[in-house]
């Protein structure tokens, strides 16, 4: 074993731990490993950034554009709401609902489709006394079926196009992959209609946790005429930095809403105070004199709202700057213009200050902020905001058919092999600006960066495993290891090994430290690298079993009032049916 492939091995070791452990963001971890093996001499400076200049990475950024354009249309929404119907039969209901879902998210980024039917799906449940938990998880899932049967389904199927590409391989047609991917979504489709359907449970959503628990987390205090703190700010009246409560709204005689508070807010007489946070520490404010307690009324959270004020729910990401600090040292209200009034964790409000509670991925955020923070942050990579925004900007009509048309003439240049993908989404693009149907402005919200950026660190590490002969090494292990199982039992086994990686750490790093293994596997044993290499596509995006393997299965955990066992209970019989599916077709057909 040569210095290069331990160095190789202990870099990527750290990593993965860092990734398990969720240190920091993925793609700042990925940029650190890439960055060391760079700066120990095992990458050259142009090996290290081939990354950035991979095909499949470009073209992910390209549908990035593409598919932003289609999705501000406004137009999906109809669609899904007419597949939904009467919801009379809810299994049914399930299916009409999965079936045009999977098809979008064949040819649209799953993530946003999940954003922002999550809302839609979850009133009109509410609208037809359905509990959300039996169509949240169904939701989710059914972009990662659709995800897995076209070459643009997800950022995964073209990073392995683009992985081929650069070791001298044609890559996907658009829809190779569908050989696999329509079987398995039918077959999935159908279990979760019949026994994830019996499995999913009967739960409240968040929105309607913190809906009844008002009392526990929300009270408020009347300014009484005579009180000594009157014309002071609120600073000065000793109203920030209370031991378990956090003053979120002050509501005027006058009718006056004043959201987020700061410090140099001023205290006037009459004025109702409303605070969160824990109530067993009001005595704090009750011993200070001219303030009341209001007794006999218990508020609601549609009073804290008025003309300007809007309550809204969103979900802390996996990649979010927020994760692993308390609100206080995010300084929410001051950087994102809202104040947040409780947060849900594991179906669960938090009980405890709002501001010393630390965030952690999927935790959902009950904010209080004015009308435009939704258009605001509603590309912010830090969280995504599940409340349904209706005042929200769209394009015309006439843009919405241009956007559409686009990538249907997109998906057949590509399809009929007028173009390559590459090629094909850059036309799509220049005609999306030509158009004004996307704007340089547009285009910021639509392109993920820091999933680029991942994609780019992981290829270079790639590369390192394959040039030091790590992977050569790590394959002839998996070859002597699984001798007997014959080439059936290395296809099973690469499967299971790329949904354990997606379930652990990322889809994408999943596929990258998997590739130069398979080929140098398939090498080894003179097979059709194909079988594996479809292996391993679908490997990375079926991920079933956990919310944090995959993050459309984050953002619907607490919008859906899911625990970590509802997964595994619904998701780990999904993944072995995944399995067999896609290792029986592989092996017929390629091997």
């Amino acid at each position: 074993m040569t210095f290069e492939i331990i160095t190789v091995l202990i870099v990527v070791g750290v990593m993965l731990i860092c990734l398990i452990k969720e240190v920091t963001r993925p793609d700042f971890i990925v940029f650190l490993a890439l960055a060391s093996l760079l700066l120990l001499g095992v990458l050259t400076p142009a090996d290290a950034v081939k990354g950035f200049s991979n095909e499949g990475m470009l073209t992910i950024a390209l549908l990035f554009m593409v598919a932003g354009a289609v999705q501000q249309s406004g137009m999906l929404n109809h669609l899904v709401l007419r597949a939904l119907g009467n919801g009379k039969k809810q299994r049914l209901t399930l299916i009409k609902m999965m079936l045009p879902v999977s098809g979008l998210s064949a040819f649209l980024n799953n993530t946003p489709i999940v954003v922002m039917f999550t809302p839609i799906i979850r009133n009109w449940c509410k609208e037809h006394n359905i509990a959300p938990s039996k169509f949240l998880i169904p939701l989710s899932y059914a972009t990662i079926f659709g995800g897995t049967i076209t070459l643009i389904g997800t950022s995964t199927n073209l990073l392995a196009h683009g992985l081929m590409i650069e070791s001298g391989m044609s890559g996907y047609s658009m829809f190779q992959l569908a050989i696999v991917g329509i079987p398995a979504a039918l077959i999935g489709i159908l279990f979760m209609s019949t026994i994830g359907y019996k499995l999913l449970p009967e739960r409240k959503s968040s929105d309607v946790t913190f809906d009844e628990n008002t009392r526990e987390y929300l009270s408020e205090l009347v300014v009484e005429d005579n009180a000594p703190m009157i014309g002071k700010t609120i600073e000065e009246a000793g109203l920030r930095n209370l031991s378990g409560l956090y003053l979120i709204e002050i509501i005027r005689q006058d009718g006056e809403r004043i959201a987020p508070i700061t410090s140099r807010n001023k205290v006037k007489a009459g004025d109702r105070l409303i605070f969160t946070g824990l109530i067993s520490t009001i005595v704090e404010l009750q011993n200070m004199k001219g303030l009341r307690v209001e007794t006999g009324k218990s508020i609601k959270l549609d009073d804290l709202k008025n003309g300007n004020q809007v309550l809204l729910e969103a979900v802390v990401s996996n990649q979010s700057n927020l994760v692993n600090k308390s609100i206080k040292q995010n300084r929410f209200r001051v950087k994102y213009g809202g104040g947040v009034i409780a947060v849900h964790r594991n179906q669960e409000r938090i009980n405890s200050k709002v501001g010393e509670i630390v965030l952690q991925p999927g935790d959902t955020l009950l904010i209080l902020a004015s009308k435009d923070f939704a258009s605001r942050w509603s590309s912010s990579k830090d969280f995504y905001i599940m409340t349904q925004v209706k005042d929200q900007e769209v394009v015309d009509h006439k843009k919405s058919i241009i956007a559409i048309s686009t990538l249907i003439g997109m998906v057949l240049l590509a399809t009929f092999e007028v173009l390559p993908m590459f090629k094909a989404a850059t036309l799509a693009v220049i005609i999306l600006f030509l158009t004004k149907t996307i704007t340089f402005e547009s285009v910021r919200k639509y392109v993920q960066f820091n999933v680029l950026l991942l994609i780019a660190s992981a290829i270079g590490i790639g590369i390192a495993l394959e040039q030091t002969g790590t992977a050569a090494l790590l394959a002839d292990k998996l070859v002597s290891v699984t001798e007997g199982l014959g080439v059936i039992g290395i296809v099973a086994i690469i499967y299971l090994i790329t949904t354990i990686f997606t379930e652990i750490i990322t889809n994408n790093a999943a596929v990258v430290l998997m590739f130069p293994i398979a080929l140098a596997t398939a090498n080894q044993l003179a097979i059709d690298p194909m079988a594996l290499f479809v292996a391993i596509t679908v490997a990375a995006s079926a991920s079933f079993a956990t919310p944090i393997g995959y993050q459309t299965n984050l953002i619907v955990y607490g919008p859906g009032g899911y625990r970590f066992s509802d997964y595994l209970k619904v998701g780990i019989p999904l993944n072995i049916l995944y399995l067999l599916v896609t290792v029986a077709i592989s092996y017929f057909v390629w091997l």
